[in-house]
C-alpha cells in the first residue's frame, strides 16, 4: 500500500510537468499554423490527454471488464465537465469562442444524447454501434481541421511569441509522454489501493479510474487557464468528451460488444443533463465565471457522494 501511494505521487508530478510542456508546445504549434488555440485543444490536446482513457477502456473491453470500459468513459466525461471546466473557471473566468459555442458544444450535447439512446434502446452496445461512433469521429475531426486550415490566415497573431517548430514538437512529445506515463502510474496504483479496500468495479470505473485518466485533462486545462489560454482549456474538455465517446467507446465496442445495465443508463442520463445544463448556462453567459465554475465543482462532489452511497 505504501509503495502504491509513492508511485501515485510520482504520477501526479509527471502529470503536472508534462502538461506544462504540452500546453506550451501545442499553443506554439497553433500560432505557427495560424490555428486558434481552442482548435488545438479540440484535436491534438484532447486526443493526447485522452490517451489514458483509451488505453484503459479498450484494454478493459478486450479483457471482458465491461463495467470498467464504459463507466470509465461516463465518469471521465462527468469529471471533465464539472471539475476540469469548473475549476478552470474558478482560477480564471473565461469567455467561450463563438465557433465553439455554436458548433462544438452542441455536437458534444448531441453525442451525449446519442450515447444515452444507444444505452436505452440496446441490451448491448454492438460492433455496428462502435463503427457508427468511429465514422462520426472521423467526420467531425476532419471537418474541424478543414475549417481551421481554410480560415487560418485570419487566425494569425503576430504578437504571440512562439517556439521554433523543433522545440514545439519536442515539448509536445516529451510532455505527452510524461502525461501518459504519469496517468498510467496514477490509475494503476489507484486501482490497487481501491481493490485493497474492496470497492466495486463500477465504483472504481466511475470514480478512481475516471478521475485518474482525466487528470491529464485537469492539469492541462488548469495550466492553460492560468496562462490565459482559456480557449485551449475549454476546447480540451469538449474535445476530450467527444473523443471519449466517439473514439474510445467506439473502439472498445468494435473490438468487444459491451452489455448494458440499468445503473449505467442512469449515469448516462445524469451525464446528458449535466452537459445540457452547462451548455445552456454557457449560451446565457457567453462564458463561464467563478460562480458557475464553483457550482460545477460542488455538483461533482455531490455526484461522488451519491455514487458512494449507491454503489460501494
Amino acid at each position: 500500500m505504501v509503495w502504491n501511494i509513492i508511485l501515485l505521487l510520482i504520477g501526479f508530478v509527471l502529470l503536472i510537468k508534462g502538461a506544462d510542456f504540452f500546453v506550451d508546445g501545442s499553443s506554439s504549434v497553433a500560432r505557427l499554423l495560424g490555428i486558434p488555440g481552442f482548435v488545438i485543444g479540440l484535436t491534438v490536446v484532447a486526443m493526447g490527454t485522452s490517451a489514458p482513457e483509451a488505453a484503459v477502456s479498450i484494454t478493459a473491453g478486450i479483457s471482458g471488464s465491461n463495467e470498467i470500459a464504459i463507466s470509465n468513459i461516463v465518469g471521465s466525461n462527468m469529471f471533465n465537465l464539472l471539475v476540469v471546466a469548473g475549476l478552470s473557471a474558478v482560477i480564471k473566468p473565461y469567455k467561450i469562442e463563438k465557433t465553439m459555442l455554436n458548433r462544438d458544444f452542441p455536437v458534444n450535447v448531441g453525442t451525449s444524447l446519442v450515447l444515452l439512446l444507444m444505452l436505452i434502446f440496446g441490451l448491448t452496445l454492438s460492433r455496428f454501434d462502435g463503427i457508427i461512433l468511429l465514422v462520426a469521429f472521423i467526420l467531425y475531426i476532419g471537418f474541424v481541421l478543414y475549417k481551421a486550415f481554410k480560415n487560418r490566415e485570419s487566425n494569425l497573431d503576430t504578437e504571440v511569441k512562439t517556439m521554433s517548430p523543433v522545440l514545439s514538437i519536442i515539448a509536445i512529445i516529451g510532455g505527452l509522454a510524461a502525461v501518459i506515463f504519469g496517468g498510467d502510474l496514477v490509475v494503476d496504483n489507484a486501482v490497487a489501493i481501491a481493490e485493497a479496500l474492496n470497492w466495486s468495479e463500477t465504483f472504481i470505473g466511475l470514480t478512481i479510474i475516471a478521475i485518474g485518466t482525466s487528470l491529464p485533462e485537469l492539469v492541462t486545462s488548469v495550466v492553460a487557464a492560468r496562462k490565459g489560454e482559456s480557449g485551449l482549456a475549454l476546447g480540451n474538455v469538449i474535445g476530450s468528451n467527444l473523443f471519449n465517446i466517439l473514439f474510445v467507446l467506439g473502439m472498445s465496442v468494435t473490438i468487444s460488444p459491451i452489455a448494458v445495465d440499468s445503473s449505467m443508463i442512469l449515469n448516462a442520463v445524469i451525464l446528458f443533463v449535466v452537459t445540457l445544463v452547462i451548455y445552456i448556462c454557457s449560451i446565457i453567459k457567453k462564458g463561464m465565471g467563478r460562480i458557475v465554475g464553483g457550482t460545477c465543482v460542488a455538483s461533482y462532489i455531490a455526484y461522488t457522494l451519491y455514487l458512494i452511497m449507491t454503489t460501494v
